[in-house]
């Protein structure tokens, strides 16, 4: 997955002088009365694709909204371009995004005005955590930035109607419906002299998985739902049935809107300590010298072990390497609790060191690293996946660079590495052909293991290929220890 406009052109979607959009916005409504319609604030991995699953209901009229910044802007544009902000593996994108285009039931802006026209006001932005950590990824502190999301909800409040339905998707530290959202639209609606007991305010977390199922994981998986109150929830169960097939995947009501926000971050630190748990046990078996993965397969085939994780480089994506941390920050500043949740942010260091466990196993099977060329094979967070958001092969990348190796990339789904302001040549081929000393397989793309992608380095000299994620099959590994020194984290000897 990744961002349609290489992001070095943003500029070419100009950010108008005048911020006034209400011409436009009026047109579109004009053209789409009797619907209901939904403003979807954040136009990103999540709301953007949130956007065309809703304008695919021919009931609904659907604005999206985003700031008038250089990061942001250029999705407006792209959108009313007829040109979608994302590319995904997921055929359904394209699919939804024609069809939303077609029948003119989409529209995307900067103009706060678009939430005096809502009936349905999605909040699907981001909440922050910087994290501060050291060169070896161990996490030192870090902090929860609220306020971009309280400027969020605000302009909300100065905008929207009496009586319109708020749907917050965000990933939020439990309590921020009702200690943050709650609080700030009232003071918004007791300045403006509007009612309080109009206002909906719901909670129901994303659970988008970005990938070739990337449509379904919003219109065919299972979702939780809570209110601030009776007419709430019930306001948020009527909508998400209308886009989810809650015949097949029925939505599950939790008691209000702190048991929804914790259901979402709880479920993202049992994965994050599940992947954490495994690191030590991969270094125990390098030192054992027997096959952890051979291991976690013998244990996986009882039903209550299946989800045991296998080794890797970290974790990345959005989610999961800061969702522990919003959790433990609203323990100590919502709820005033003892303390951090510790040994859920232990979990969260533990993780983000992984890369440079990686890159100390990598230099003490390969000294003489620094006079070596090296192709790291995948820069995505997961495998195929085009997206590079808190990837940890960026730390890896950093570590060998810092030695003074001469490190190239490949990723059959990303075209330009954001993060690094690199142009990433996915012709697989003709990096074959450039003679790297060492091949690093850091994402766990399809690609890396079939079988013209073997071939491929069957044909080369000898060379020193490093698993890092555990891709490689064992009839795979088999034949290219016949020509090549492997190593595979987690393996112990080959």
């Amino acid at each position: 997955m990744k961002y349609s406009v290489n992001p070095i052109d943003k500029k070419k979607y100009i950010i108008p002088d005048i911020l006034d959009d209400k011409n436009n916005i009026e047109l579109f409504l004009s053209k789409n009365k009797n619907k209901k319609v939904v403003v979807i604030q954040g136009l990103g991995f999540v709301g953007a694709v949130m956007a065309i699953v809703v304008a695919n209901n021919p009931k609904y009229a659907v604005i999206g909204i985003d700031l008038p910044l250089i990061d942001t802007y250029w999705k407006i544009g792209s959108i009313n371009n007829g040109i979608f902000p994302i590319i995904a593996q997921d055929p359904k994108i394209d699919e939804y995004f024609k069809f939303a285009k077609k029948t003119g039931n989409i529209y995307a802006t900067y103009d706060s005005y678009a939430y005096s026209k809502s009936d349905i006001i999605i909040v699907d932005i981001n909440l922050d955590v910087n994290k501060n950590n050291d060169y070896h990824g161990k996490l030192i502190d870090y902090d929860v930035d609220i306020s971009s999301f309280k400027n969020a909800i605000g302009t909300i409040g100065d905008n929207c109607r009496k009586d319109v339905f708020i749907l917050i998707e965000s990933t939020v530290p439990p309590g921020t419906c009702e200690k943050i959202v709650k609080p700030i639209i009232f003071e918004r609606f007791k300045k403006r002299n509007l009612p309080l007991n109009k206002i909906k305010i719901g909670h129901s977390y994303e659970r988008v998985m970005p990938g070739p199922n990337y449509i379904d994981s919003i219109t065919n998986y299972y979702r939780v739902f809570s209110g601030i109150d009776e007419k709430s929830a019930r306001s948020t169960e009527i909508f998400l049935n209308s886009i989810i097939k809650t015949n097949k995947y029925p939505l599950t009501r939790l008691t209000n809107t702190t048991s929804t926000e914790i259901a979402k971050v709880l479920e993202n630190t049992y994965r994050a300590i599940n992947i954490s748990f495994i690191d030590e046990w991969s270094r125990f078996a390098e030192e054992a010298n027997i096959n952890l993965y051979e291991v976690v397969n013998a244990i996986r085939v009882r039903p209550t072990h299946a989800n045991l994780m296998f080794p890797g480089i970290g974790v990345g994506g959005y989610c999961l390497p800061k969702d522990t941390l919003l959790a433990s920050w609203s323990r100590k500043n919502l709820f005033f609790g003892k303390g951090p949740l510790s040994q859920s942010e232990k979990a969260i260091s533990v993780n983000d060191k992984m890369p440079n466990q990686v890159y100390n196993f990598i230099i003490k099977k390969i000294p003489t690293l620094s006079n070596l060329k090296i192709l790291l094979l995948g820069i995505s967070y997961r495998g195929d996946v085009g997206d590079t958001r808190n990837t940890p092969v960026e730390n890896l990348y950093n570590y060998l660079v810092d030695l003074g190796s001469e490190v190239s990339c490949h990723d059959p789904y990303i075209s330009y590495w954001e993060e690094k302001n690199l142009n990433i040549n996915q012709n697989l081929k003709t990096h074959f052909e450039n003679s790297y000393d060492l091949y690093v397989i850091t994402t766990t793309h399809t690609i890396y293991n079939k079988q013209k992608t073997i071939d491929s380095l069957l044909k080369l000299d000898k060379k020193i290929i490093v698993d890092t994620v555990g891709l490689l099959s064992n009839s795979n590994i088999d034949l290219l220890m016949a020509k090549h020194k492997i190593f595979v984290i987690g393996r112990g000897d080959l």
